[in-house]
């Protein structure tokens, strides 16, 4: 029985990913949709080597150029959010939500199906929309698998044990490119020094996270819906290794631990196969080459983000959508060298401020996350401006 896959966000890390996997898999796969944000050629060449039968093009300024690209191919075309929406709801058994940032809350909305399978990538679907996210899943019939490294990890350990036997979750982080900088010295660093991960190839947005360690915090909002693991129960252990990607600790003292080398084909490999295995030749882990595996505590008075995330977690209601959109408008803001590398927590802190004294509740519905993103969006852009008009 052939499958056939969607990819959003088709050009991206978790795209290559995820078409790497579909080389080698032989007639197992077929390619429904694929989409992208403005890359036009890459996502024609991968429609044609694939013959997805639609591509899609975010930015309709790219469009003509895809559509020229594939002329006489047969594949159909479509741009902007009616093509992503389109995509989306195209025919299809497993979507992988690749598509970065709050730009993917609709479309991955849009791809909750009965019976379909949605390898999540998208973390803003959660953090942003969670509650609203995970009951929709529930009322069509879709499965939610977790394709982060970390929350693809606690899935698969969450079978060894009942859920109510789980005492806490652990994710790891490598500590990112800072992980023993100076404190002092945060505020001098380029974004070309925080773009160089050590263990991971990733997009930009989410290597910056990794760099804040805002990534973790917005990972630990994603674990507590995906999962139904309390705040209280959820936790972040720094292991610069990448081995071991996320820990189950179960009541009666057992801790079971995914393991993998760091290369996302392995938990994209997991929601592709699911619920059976995938047959391909992974790279393989040798513990005694690696020799030894470290720990250690965050840092959160050099890196507050997470410490950010976890308050907007315990403290509810639009917290987490508001702690999202500023944070992606600090990211920007510092990948244009409007600010420096420690004004992004900043940003978001005086953002979550401002924005708490109206009261705004837990988005229900996508539009209403939309909204409230909106919301955070324009108050962080408003500080911005007033840092810069402070500075000069």
């Amino acid at each position: 029985m052939v499958t056939r896959v969607t990819v959003l966000g088709a050009t991206g890390s978790i795209g290559a990913s995820t078409f790497d996997l579909l080389r080698v898999s032989g007639e197992q796969y077929e390619v429904a949709a694929v989409a992208a944000g403005r890359d036009a050629k890459g996502l024609a060449a991968i429609a044609r080597e694939f013959n997805a039968r639609l591509a899609v093009i975010a930015d309709g300024e790219r469009y003509a150029e895809l559509k020229a690209l594939l002329a006489g191919t047969g594949i159909e075309t479509a741009s902007g959010s009616e093509g992503l929406l389109a995509a989306a709801e195209a025919e299809t058994d497993v979507v992988v939500a690749g598509i970065t940032g709050a730009a993917g809350l609709e479309p991955t909305f849009a791809a909750l199906r009965s019976g379909r399978r949605i390898a999540l990538a998208n973390k803003e679907c959660l953090v942003s929309a969670g509650s609203a996210f995970m009951r929709r899943a529930s009322e069509v019939g879709a499965t939610i698998l977790p394709l982060d490294s970390e929350h693809n990890a606690v899935f698969q350990a969450l079978s060894a044990g009942p859920r109510e036997s789980v005492e806490r979750v652990t994710l790891t982080a490598s500590g990112g490119p800072f992980r023993t900088l100076p404190r002092e010295k945060l505020a001098f660093v380029t974004p070309e020094e925080a773009l160089r991960h050590p263990t991971w190839s990733m997009g930009a947005k989410i290597t910056i996270d990794s760099a804040t360690l805002m990534n973790k915090g917005l990972e630990l909002i994603e674990a507590h819906h995906l999962f139904g693991i309390a705040p209280g129960r959820l936790d972040v252990l720094v292991h610069p290794q990448s081995v071991i990607h996320a820990l189950v600790t179960y009541k009666d003292g057992a801790v079971i631990a995914g393991l993998s080398v760091p290369d996302m084909r392995i938990p994209v490999a997991h929601c592709l196969g699911w619920p059976a295995r995938l047959d391909w030749d992974p790279p393989r882990l040798d513990l005694a080459l690696l020799g030894s595996l470290t720990f250690e505590e965050p840092d959160t008075a050099r890196f507050p983000a997470l410490e950010l995330a976890r308050a907007a977690l315990a403290a509810g209601g639009a917290a987490p959508t508001i702690l999202n959109a500023a944070n992606e408008v600090a990211v920007a803001a510092f990948l244009s060298r409007r600010i420096g590398f420690a004004g992004i927590p900043v940003i978001v802190e005086r953002t979550l401020e401002r924005a708490a004294a109206e009261g705004l509740a837990e988005p229900t519905t996508v539009n209403e996350a939309v909204a409230v993103d909106h919301i955070g969006r324009k108050v962080a852009s408003d500080l911005l401006l007033e840092f810069a008009a402070k500075a000069s």
